[in-house]
């Protein structure tokens, strides 16, 4: 089995503002001395793990995160005969008792915590479970956890990890790494300056044809370079050496991260893409990312007008170098979409579950 996937995607897009900062600039980065737009790796794997892909290619195996999971026990006391007050103080006992995270105002809230929490299916379960054996006594085992697994059956958290500051015995190592997209070359965020019109003032003609209302967005457009890596031996340790699940939760990340983007500002810009050139490697050597061939921006040397074509060639050429200086041994998958001959998406999904094909 090949410890390490390693995907290198190009995804060009037009105008748009996928990710930005709490000024609703896009978020950008200085990189060789140029300014680069951005995605935040944050942006990323929600837009994956709260996508269609993954909901369709692993159902009843993806965890949610939230403050308020108790609601629902809260909910449940409430109905079995309990006290509004009781049952909030119950809930607040599970919270304490699981270390799930500090209660968020305690005695006056709804047992939120003060943190996300992200529980797997399972976990959740769990939760949902505690309602009939609270409700026949208040008492908590104190020496097992009611709610928490060590390896919850979630794709998602078996991926992305997860992190409990106050119960750091069922935090989940992350087996997938995502790098921040960064474009290619150099950027400039321009704005959009527009106005709202009054259908009713504008139609009466002895109202003034002013605008109802003004504003500025920002915007850039580009092509970003997106790493990720997948340390395959963790993840199905993660999933406890389940490997129909863990080829399935490798489809999906395939999948959505060559055809999902990130919701910001979707319906100012429409800026909807699919990955162009997607490089795969599988094999047991270091993982490395080839952002490096995007030290020097692209357009910056002579010829390089096609930024996607140039930034496939750098990325390539790079790739190349690596393999010639540390003998990289790496199984390579090409796509291409302006390659006829090239593999498409299903090539690459089938040659990411033959790693769990044998043991």
């Amino acid at each position: 089995m090949s410890r390490f996937l390693q995907l290198h995607l190009l995804t060009v897009y037009g105008a748009a503002n996928l990710n930005r900062d709490d000024t609703g600039r896009p978020k950008t980065l200085n990189y060789g001395g140029a300014e680069r737009l951005r995605i935040s790796s944050q942006s990323l794997k929600r837009a994956f793990r709260t996508s269609d892909v993954f909901a369709d290619r692993l159902p009843g195996a993806l965890g949610q995160r939230s403050q308020g999971f108790m609601e629902g026990l809260i909910n449940a006391l409430v109905e079995g005969g309990l006290s509004p007050d009781d049952a909030l103080l119950r809930a607040e006992a599970v919270v304490e008792h699981d270390h799930l995270g500090k209660v968020k105002d305690k005695g006056k809230g709804r047992a939120k915590t003060e943190q996300l929490v992200h529980l797997g299916p399972e976990e959740q379960a769990a939760i949902a479970e505690l309602a009939e054996r609270l409700l026949a006594s208040p008492e908590l085992d104190s020496k097992t956890a009611l709610v928490l697994r060590h390896k919850p059956r979630a794709a998602d958290i078996a991926m992305f990890g997860r992190m409990l500051a106050d119960n750091s015995g069922f935090n989940v190592e992350a087996a997938v790494q995502v790098a921040h997209a960064i474009t290619t070359h150099r950027v400039v965020v321009e704005d959009d300056y527009y106005t709202a019109v009054d259908d009713i003032k504008s139609a009466d003609q002895d109202q003034d044809r002013g605008a109802g209302f003004i504003g500025v967005q920002q915007f850039g457009a580009g092509t970003f370079y997106l790493y990720i890596c997948v340390d395959t031996a963790l993840l199905l340790d993660n999933l406890g050496g389940e490997r129909s699940l863990a080829a399935d939760t490798l489809e999906a990340l395939v999948e959505a991260a060559a055809t999902v983007s990130p919701g910001g500002k979707q319906n100012a810009f429409a800026s909807r893409a699919k990955a162009l050139h997607i490089r795969m490697e599988t094999g047991d050597d270091a993982p490395r990312t080839l952002a490096a061939a995007f030290q020097h921006p692209v357009g910056a040397r002579p010829g390089e007008t096609d930024t996607k074509a140039a930034s496939v060639q750098r990325l390539t050429a790079l790739a190349d170098g690596y393999r010639n200086a540390y003998d990289e041994d790496f199984t390579v998958h090409v796509m291409d979409v302006e390659q006829p001959d090239s593999l498409g998406l299903a090539d690459l999904v089938q040659a990411a579950r033959a790693i769990y094909a044998a043991g």
